[in-house]
């Protein structure tokens, strides 16, 4: 079972786009942002946030989700939102790991824009 929504995924999905569209002239508010609110999901979101990258990446395979959970947790030695933010690829990862997972990013992430 996955730790956390899919419409927080969608979310860092997309403060991740918009931090790395902005190249050198990264704005320090969305950084910030999107920093503070990896920060604020507890531990549990954390570590599913860090399996649907790896898996997202190719890692860990989607039928390994309770094994990438359990290796975020244990082997977590940095800040998550520094682990997460220091991957340039974090949007793509996330939403290769949704689509891997089953999970419909496009709809969580339309559903949060057109707030």
């Amino acid at each position: 079972m996955l730790d956390i929504s899919a419409d927080k995924i969608a979310f860092v999905i997309i403060r991740a786009r918009d931090y790395d569209q902005r190249g050198d002239r990264r704005d320090a508010a969305v950084a910030h942002e999107l920093r503070d609110f990896i920060a604020d999901l507890n531990d549990d979101e954390q570590a599913a946030l860090v399996a649907v990258m790896w898996i997202g990446r190719g890692t860990f395979d989607a039928g390994d989700l309770d094994e990438a959970m359990a290796t975020a947790r244990a082997e977590r030695t940095t800040p998550t939102e520094d682990y997460l933010m220091g991957d340039p690829r974090l949007a793509d990862h996330l939403e290769a790991g949704m689509e891997a997972l089953g999970l419909s990013s496009d709809s969580a992430e339309d559903d949060l824009l057109s707030c």
